[in-house]
């Protein structure tokens, strides 16, 4: 039997990284996209000197027709999608009166559009396979609220509503959606916001979470691991908090 290809956008680094590298290692075959294409390659090239089947593509997953061109390249080159995991997106951090038109069009281009451009675009093998499983990654801030955030925490809460909505219309297909918020994940990008002083550093913001730490990629990949799996099979529409109890 042929691997299931699972696409993870996002993964380049970070939390979409941390879940090829554990999908990889559960049997699946891999398409790594990424905006960072040097990233992607890397990361695809060091799993295959693994031993595991990875493909690498550079991609912004708001752009709709670059998307469906790297869409069909899996296909060609892996095979129909089973497993989609949409890890993409970008923060940003201003106050909601310094929010341009601009900044908030990208905002929600990349994380709730092209969430949804990821997930659609999967859909017709799933469909086909009468079998999918589909995890994406919102945030803790859609279910907090943040301050300076607002085109950020709006584009997360809308990708929640998303997965709820992909979970009802495709349940009977033997497709699951649910979705991830992670809270505060030592990330490159986490470090950027800290870096930037936009938050605290990693490890300030550890000590606030009762298990008493930052949470890490391969915290966020065991749980998608598990969601992207057969016995998973029951659960779909949900908001699986992974987060050390910071939202209980």
């Amino acid at each position: 039997m042929s691997a299931r290809v699972a696409v993870v956008t996002g993964a380049g680094s970070g939390i979409g990284l941390g879940i090829a590298d554990r999908l990889a290692g559960d049997g699946l075959a891999v398409a790594l996209l990424d905006l960072d294409g040097d990233g992607v390659a890397k990361a695809a090239a060091e799993l295959t000197a693994e031993g595991h089947t990875a493909w690498a593509h550079e991609l912004d997953v708001a752009d709709r027709d670059a998307t469906e061109r790297a869409y069909a390249a899996v296909r060609r080159d892996l095979g129909p999608i089973a497993v989609v995991v949409t890890s993409a997106g970008i923060e940003a951090f201003d106050p909601v009166l310094d929010i341009t038109q601009a900044k908030w069009d990208r905002i929600v281009a990349v994380n709730l559009a092209g969430t949804f451009s990821s997930v659609q675009l999967a859909i017709p093998d799933m469909l086909a396979a009468g079998w999918g499983r589909i995890v994406t990654i919102s945030s803790s801030s859609a279910q907090s609220g943040a301050p300076n955030m607002a085109h950020y925490v709006a584009s997360k809460g809308g990708v929640i509503g998303l997965t709820k909505a992909f979970a009802r219309e495709l349940a009977s297909h033997g497709i699951t959606a649910n979705t991830i918020p992670p809270t505060i994940v030592d990330t490159p990008m986490a470090r950027k916001g800290a870096e930037s002083g936009n938050v605290p550093g990693i490890e300030v913001l550890g000590q606030m979470v009762p298990i008493g730490r930052a949470g890490t990629p391969e915290d966020i990949a065991s749980a998608c691991s598990y969601l992207c799996s057969d016995e998973a099979s029951y659960i779909t529409g949900q908001v699986i908090g992974v987060n050390g109890g910071m939202y209980i």
